[in-house]
């Protein structure tokens, strides 16, 4: 799929930055409170379970940088790859997160639609002609 619109790679660049805060935001969480965060899932908090969260709070930090770089200083060609790349990713987040292995809280469920819907957003300026 080729893209000549402008506003098409606009549109990908400002969804790329709400992601990267979005990202970012939920890095913030992780590293400095993974135990609520994981309360707020349900899940145990053990301690070991915390440090991991805390490792993907790390990973989280490279992927907000890596999404932001791309939404502002990207070529039309890395905008469209990583958007690509977030669709599914994206989705897969919402799809993981409704798998998790706990009752369903209000989190859960709003953790997998914010998902779902950057998955959507993303997915709709590539369907749009």
């Amino acid at each position: 799929m080729s893209f000549t619109s402008a506003l098409a790679i606009r549109r990908l660049r400002t969804i790329l930055k709400l992601g990267s805060t979005v990202f970012g935001l939920s890095a913030i969480f992780l590293l400095v409170d993974p135990k609520t965060f994981l309360e707020l899932l349900n899940l145990e908090t053990t301690e070991a379970l915390q440090w991991s969260m805390r490792m993907i709070a790390i990973t989280l930090i490279a992927l907000t940088g890596n999404m932001l770089s791309v939404a502002r200083f990207g070529s039309e060609t890395s905008v469209i790859f990583s958007a690509r790349v977030m669709v599914i990713s994206a989705a897969a987040l919402g799809a993981l997160t409704l798998l998790i292995p706990a009752e369903f809280g209000w989190f859960t469920i709003a953790y997998a639609a914010i998902g779902f819907l950057f998955s959507l957003a993303y997915l709709s300026v590539f369907l749009r002609k």
